[in-house]
């Protein structure tokens, strides 16, 4: 008698895991700017969704619910990342290694750039330019409001241009990023 609720439950993640895991895999590659780490986290979110598969697909969006908690990974992974360099940095000296006019194809500015934004900036700027999704979807990704969508979205567009020297800085994101976010293992 369970089998069948279990059956049906375990046919419908995996039908949300086949629609939804390479675009959860391309928001962390493009959060975190990590291509190899970017399957995992997909995974970890997707194995979280899973445990809770009960509610998740009950919720009203479970997709925003999805790419909530793929940020919130990535957040984790970031804050993570940052603790251990500062630790590394007490026993090691870094010396600034920069190079005249460096020779980088435009993707990688702009990832660099992104890398260079607050967390919340930088997803609410990856949902909107990158995935297209609407200010309430995001807002509904992050667990924010419209307005906060809106207002760390047009900061992130400004601080980006202003890193980037860029006019035309939300076509050149936009187009950089569905390209870089398509590098690596994402779109398996």
């Amino acid at each position: 008698m369970g089998t069948v609720v279990d059956d049906a439950a375990s046919a419908e993640f995996h039908a949300f895991f086949e629609r939804h895991y390479a675009e959860l895999s391309r928001i962390t590659h493009l959060l975190t700017g990590e291509a190899d780490a970017a399957d995992d986290l997909a995974a970890d979110a997707l194995l979280a969704l899973w445990h809770r598969w009960d509610r998740v697909r009950t919720a009203d969006h479970p997709v925003a619910y999805a790419r909530g908690v793929v940020a919130n990974l990535a957040r984790t992974r970031i804050r993570s990342a940052v603790r251990e360099r500062r630790r590394i940095s007490l026993f090691w000296s870094q010396g600034e290694e920069r190079t005249e006019n460096p020779d980088i194809a435009g993707v990688v500015d702009v990832q660099e750039a992104l890398r260079r934004l607050p967390f919340r900036k930088r997803a609410c700027v990856v949902l909107r330019h990158a995935f297209d999704l609407s200010e309430k979807d995001t807002a509904l990704a992050l667990g924010v409001s419209v307005g906060t969508v809106k207002s760390q979205t047009s900061k992130g567009m400004a601080e980006l241009q202003r890193m980037l020297g860029a006019e035309d800085e939300p076509q050149m994101v936009h187009a950089a990023m569905a390209r870089g976010g398509r590098t690596g293992g994402a779109d398996r």
